[in-house]
């Protein structure tokens, strides 16, 4: 028979493994909980990007693909690309664009090259908004804009060194006929839907239904409507974001997202193709890294190698879809490949290469930190005012 002390002994440490216990089982509720909270809270701010890609519909009518129909000027191609991809929300959309005026002789594909690299740029937009949701926080919104620009700085480095590189040699455009002339007719009809797309696309749907059916509005005046309601979707969505975020850092449950992507880069590179090429959308895949960044779950360095790979990964529909159509369509859809397997060479392989996009992510997030008006210039200017202004001067 124990004595009396080590019956008491006993019993606390049972009742310790039983608190214990209970206080895992609470723990792991709590981040089921707050991960399909933050889901939720991503698919009405998808749901809110794609009605606002909807929207410009409804105000530009055709007006992006006709972007998208001028060759004589590389920076005029570059510009509408990036504006035309802006305007859509989505680079697929764009490169789907390209792709079909290729195939059909409307483009040649050497003028097209400058278009698919603007569209890279313009794809970046979505997660710079994302990281306006913390403008509030000092400290918070530094982290997530420098995690936003990782996606910006790294294609603008990318198409600064390969567009004067192919107009000097026409290496990506003689590389992708080569590939195409080689895979046509290798490839047999395949396609891949997308189950978040399929789950966005009539929630949206429904929107611009409410506005247009229900509301009555038409043209012009429900185009900004649908503006005004994607924005608010948009802004609800982030501020809750944020908070659930801010929770999940102060709890130290980021540490597992942190040690699992960032062991080794070429995994994390992976990860990043695999999970773009499953939603099909490289600014979703971004987008979900900036408030990670911003409650400072994980860091430049994990985020870079991601961003190459959502990159990489966005290249996959264009590539299967060409390849059921003829080889000028293949080629242009292996020019959006090779532009980015290009910048993965270029800007990561080499580790000191590697801290150039980290280094100016960083200084550009400390200047805004200074004057965050600074922050929501950078998107105004490069994303919309300078595209659209060169769009109409060249």
């Amino acid at each position: 028979m124990l004595p009396l002390s080590n019956k008491e002994s006993l019993m606390n440490t049972q009742q310790t493994a039983i608190t214990s216990e209970g206080l895992d089982k609470s723990k792991v509720l709590d981040l089921i909980l707050r991960t399909l909270a933050v889901v939720s809270l991503l698919f009405i701010f998808l749901v809110g990007v794609k009605t606002l890609g909807s929207s410009f519909k409804l105000l530009g009518g055709g007006f992006a693909k006709g972007l998208l129909n001028v060759t004589a000027n590389p920076i005029l191609g570059l510009c509408s690309g990036m504006f035309a991809t802006v305007l859509f929300q989505s680079s697929s959309v764009t490169t789907s664009i390209i792709v079909g005026l290729v195939a059909s002789g409307s483009l040649p594909l050497g003028g097209a090259i400058p278009m698919v690299m603007g569209a890279n740029l313009g794809t970046s937009v979505t997660n710079s908004l994302v990281s306006l949701g913390y403008l509030k926080n000092q400290t918070h919104f530094r982290n997530a804009f420098a995690a936003a620009t990782v996606h910006d700085l790294f294609n603008i480095l990318t198409v600064a060194v390969m567009l004067p590189l192919e107009l000097m040699t026409g290496i990506l455009e003689k590389s992708a006929s080569t590939l195409a002339a080689i895979l046509y007719g290798s490839g047999s009809a395949m396609s891949y839907n997308s189950p978040l797309k399929a789950a966005i696309k009539p929630v949206a749907k429904g929107v611009k239904a409410l506005i247009t059916d229900v509301v009555a509005l038409e043209g012009v005046l429900a185009g900004v409507a649908m503006v005004v309601t994607a924005a608010v979707l948009i802004i609800f969505s982030l501020s809750f974001i944020v908070k659930i975020m801010k929770k999940v850092v102060e709890s130290n449950k980021g540490e597992i997202i942190e040690n699992l992507l960032s062991k080794n880069g070429y995994v994390a590179i992976v990860f990043g193709s695999l999970l773009t090429i499953a939603v099909q959308s490289s600014s979703i895949t971004t987008s979900l890294l900036v408030p990670m960044a911003g409650a400072g779950v994980i860091g430049l360095k994990t985020i870079l190698p991601i961003t190459i790979g959502a990159n990489i990964g966005t290249t996959a529909t264009a590539l299967l879809a060409a390849l059921t159509g003829n080889v000028a369509g293949l080629g242009i859809a292996l020019v959006h490949f090779l532009f980015n397997i290009s910048g993965m060479l270029l800007w990561y392989v080499h580790p000191t290469l590697r801290e150039v996009p980290v280094k100016l992510c960083e200084k550009l997030a400390d200047r805004t930190l200074k004057n965050r008006a600074h922050g929501v210039a950078y998107i105004a200017v490069f994303f919309f005012v300078l595209p659209l202004s060169l769009t109409f001067i060249l």
